[in-house]
């Protein structure tokens, strides 16, 4: 008896433990598109059509094809450079508002195929496509809703021109990783020749359908990501065209309803100060590669994705200054993410799911994104301290959730062991998600750090906590002052009314606000040549009076003038300073500016103008 009750005690201590189960998913999960996606966390923007010839951001629709002719037009010199930065994919802007199809369509004939380039049979969306699969990056493209150029628009028989583009890009082109419905719907156009305003109401999704224009993709291409279109889609916009994210970032829309869906966000800004589309004059506006980084740890570091926009020029090249900005940022950042000094650590819980070692603190530092450590159900907070192999120096923290679970945590912090005791290095920690990057106030010499999570909607699911150190840079935590298009000498001018002469100080800080349809008249003391003009919208990110429809005047005696009018493009999302040429240079000792439209209010504004 006794020799049978040992072998069943022998054979009970050879059997394992039970596995503590997973916990559930808790809310809204991501698709395994989507978290693809946000693994890849940052990419190309590149926007090369008929604006690129023109100077303008927001062509109106009626630009002839014939404008474009790139001489020197290579794809793969530039995926070359997006690939070397280390950027994972790129998106071209196939069709802007103008409607200007850049491949050979047969829904429109405001195409490609009425340009001169490669005698109206190039396909710039087939050269992209070939040069991304050529250099291992993913294609997307982009696709404007909105069409000023066809006859059709606000109509129902729109529908079928715009289906038909989609078709055309995602069936002939292969994998597209990310497709981009802008935001950007109805206002002044061509229209076929009818030059008027049309409107589709304030319910998008109802005029183009995107419940079945998200149906259609995703037959057509299962794993495309769809940025936009209604919030019917997996992406929307981060808010800012600077590229920054809000943060506490939820990467979930109708939080905490029967109705929470997982929905990204998606930082997204010109790598130039001069816009989305390539400007003469821009060199000397390149963001530098610490403003890079900036907006890099403001998108990317609050839980989103990052798009960089960048140009090519007249030729079809890229700007050599762009280019140095990028490929300085991305060895940056690769540097920063290189060594990672928590890699490996040992680490201790305060409590580990169903004391089950897969469960346990050490998943944060063992370089396996799928795995984490969890409390038990009902544990919505809880500590991990990592002892480091030995002391490292790092000013930014990494972390990142399972979000295959669902995104959880929405208050943390951050201590170090310094001097004999711990000290809270990051006090304001808040969601976490994909993975937030998280700058320290100063540099921390330890080799020892814990954290805690203070509050969390279910049992945490953290899979890594990563120490990192920022690379210096040659100018690192210089802020690049604003350069204006044009510096003319104002010293002599005389403004009217005098309250505009904020207009005209050369700092965008200060502004100039008067009432709806309010002149500024300037005499330049001699007459000279204008062919072109340039304005700067107010800078403190208040749209009140922000003017975006203008007369522009200019005349020898003060009595005989000689108008333009035209529009401010897209300033509510990008308020930058924008360029008018002129169609022929005009000799004028005088010049007019007459606002007639403001984006908010009824009011009128300019931080800065200038003539050229």
């Amino acid at each position: 008896m006794k020799k049978h009750l040992t072998s069943l005690i022998l054979a009970s201590l050879a059997l394992p433990s039970l596995s503590a189960e997973a916990p559930k998913p808790c809310g809204a999960v991501p698709t395994p598109q989507q978290v693809d996606w946000l693994r890849m966390e940052w990419y190309a923007f590149v926007h090369f059509s008929l604006n690129t010839y023109t100077g303008k951001e927001w062509g109106y629709g009626d630009e002839s094809p014939e404008l474009f002719n790139p001489t020197d037009f290579n794809a793969s010199a530039i995926v070359s450079e997006f690939q070397k930065a280390g950027m994972t994919g790129m998106i071209y802007t196939a069709k802007h508002h103008d409607g200007w199809c850049s491949w050979p369509t047969a829904s429109t004939k405001h195409s490609i195929k009425k340009s001169p380039w490669k005698q109206g049979k190039g396909d710039v969306v087939k050269a992209f496509a070939k040069a991304c699969k050529k250099h291992n990056i993913k294609f997307g493209v982009y696709i404007s809703p909105w069409d000023r150029n066809c006859a059709e628009y606000g109509k129902k028989g729109y529908l079928r021109v715009y289906y038909k583009q989609i078709q055309e890009l995602l069936t002939k082109y292969g994998p597209i990783f990310e497709i981009w419905f802008d935001g950007a719907n109805g206002g002044d156009g061509y229209y076929g020749g009818a030059k008027e305003r049309r409107n589709i109401g304030n319910d998008a999704s109802a005029y183009y359908n995107f419940p079945k224009i998200v149906k259609n993709i995703r037959k057509m291409q299962p794993d495309c990501i769809i940025w936009g279109a209604g919030q019917h889609g997996d992406v929307v916009w981060g808010g800012s065209e600077k590229g920054h994210v809000k943060y506490p970032c939820w990467n979930v829309i109708n939080k905490d309803s029967d109705q929470e869906r997982w929905i990204s966000l998606e930082g997204d800004t010109p790598i130039n100060h001069a816009g989305w589309f390539w400007h003469a004059g821009q060199k000397d506006k390149v963001k530098s590669p610490e403003h890079l980084m900036q907006v890099y740890l403001d998108s990317v570091g609050r839980g989103a994705n990052l798009i960089l926009n960048l140009a090519p020029d007249k030729t079809g090249r890229l700007d050599a200054a762009d280019v140095e900005s990028l490929q300085t940022f991305g060895r940056m950042r690769r540097s920063l993410l290189a060594s990672d000094f928590a890699r490996g650590a040992s680490a201790s819980a305060s409590v580990v799911r169903g004391d089950d070692d897969t469960f346990g603190g050490d998943k944060l530092t063992d370089g396996d994104i799928e795995s984490y450590w969890c409390t038990n159900d009902g544990e919505t907070t809880g500590s991990v301290e990592l002892k480091l192999k030995k002391p490292a120096t790092f000013d930014v923290v990494r972390l990142r959730e399972q979000i295959r679970l669902g995104q959880r945590v929405s208050g943390f912090t951050i201590e170090a062991y310094i001097d004999g005791a711990w000290q809270v290095i990051d006090a304001e920690g808040k969601t976490i998600g994909n993975q937030v990057l998280r700058k320290l106030a100063q540099p921390v010499t330890t080799d020892r750090v814990r954290l805690n999570i203070t509050e969390s909607r279910a049992c945490p699911c953290i899979s890594e906590l990563s120490l990192l150190r920022m690379p210096d840079a040659q100018d690192a935590g210089t802020q690049q002052e604003y350069v204006f298009a044009f510096n003319a000498d104002k010293q002599q001018w005389s403004v009217t009314p005098a309250t505009a002469a904020a207009a005209f100080d050369n700092n965008p800080d200060t502004f100039w606000q008067g009432g709806n349809n309010d002149s500024i008249v300037v005499d330049m003391k001699k007459v000279s040549k204008i062919s072109s003009f340039s304005y700067l919208p107010r800078q403190d990110g208040n749209l009140q009076d922000m003017t975006d429809a203008y007369e522009f005047s200019t005349s020898v005696d003060g009595e005989h003038w000689t108008t333009v009018k035209g529009e401010f493009s897209n300033l509510r999302a990008n308020p930058i300073e924008l360029t008018i040429d002129l169609e022929s240079a005009q000799n004028a000792r005088y010049f007019r500016f007459t606002p007639t439209r403001a984006l908010e209010g009824h009011g009128a504004s300019a931080a800065e103008i200038n003539v050229k």
